[in-house]
């Protein structure tokens, strides 16, 4: 079966993935080692990246029957901006879980990341990479991007702040998220 579809074009086996289910493992033995290593890149640990990609692919499935080829939208771009939302949602989940509590207390710090570290230090990595990707970024779509998954900020809160309507918040996400994605591919 497999080398029947081996010259098909994503969103032909996206169709057809909606038909038979079992032809949706053909997108992912295509994306997922690409996805994975761009998930490292936003969340840098491995097992939060595989939960990632999973739930990556999850959502493409489910949305697959919204998608519409266009000329101008790919199923690659449509699957990779899935991937980075999933990511950035992912990263700011874990900085909720864990907060600032890394840096206040040893003890706490301890036990919430195990007595060897490794999740804070995951955490203090993935920021450091991504404060770094945001730093290369044109101050105003650093701006919100930062307010909005760094800080936690709501749409409102960024309006105020920004003065700046919604629509023009949402279009500098999604440039924030787009230039995010093109910086830290060089990473």
């Amino acid at each position: 079966m497999e080398s029947d579809w081996a010259e098909e074009k994503d969103e032909v086996i996206l169709a057809a993935s909606l038909k038979d289910p079992a032809v949706f493992g053909l997108l992912v033995d295509r994306y997922q080692g690409a996805f994975l290593r761009k998930a490292l890149g936003v969340v840098r640990q491995k097992e939060e990246a595989e939960d990632i990609v999973q739930e990556t692919f999850v959502k493409i499935y489910r949305a697959g029957d919204s998608f519409k080829k266009m000329p101008d939208i790919e199923f690659k771009s449509w699957a990779y901006k899935i991937l980075m939302n999933t990511s950035f949602t992912h990263y700011q989940n874990l900085k909720k879980k864990l907060g600032a509590s890394e840096y206040l207390d040893p003890d706490l710090h301890n036990e919430i990341a195990g007595e060897d570290g490794r999740a804070a230090d995951f955490i203090n990595d993935a920021r450091t990479e991504v404060g770094a990707v945001i730093n290369k970024m044109p101050e105003h779509l650093a701006k919100v991007l930062k307010l909005y998954y760094l800080d936690d900020k709501s749409y409102k809160e960024i309006c105020e702040i920004e003065n700046i309507s919604i629509a023009t918040l949402k279009m500098r996400l999604f440039r924030a998220k787009r230039l995010f994605h093109k910086l830290s591919a060089g990473i």
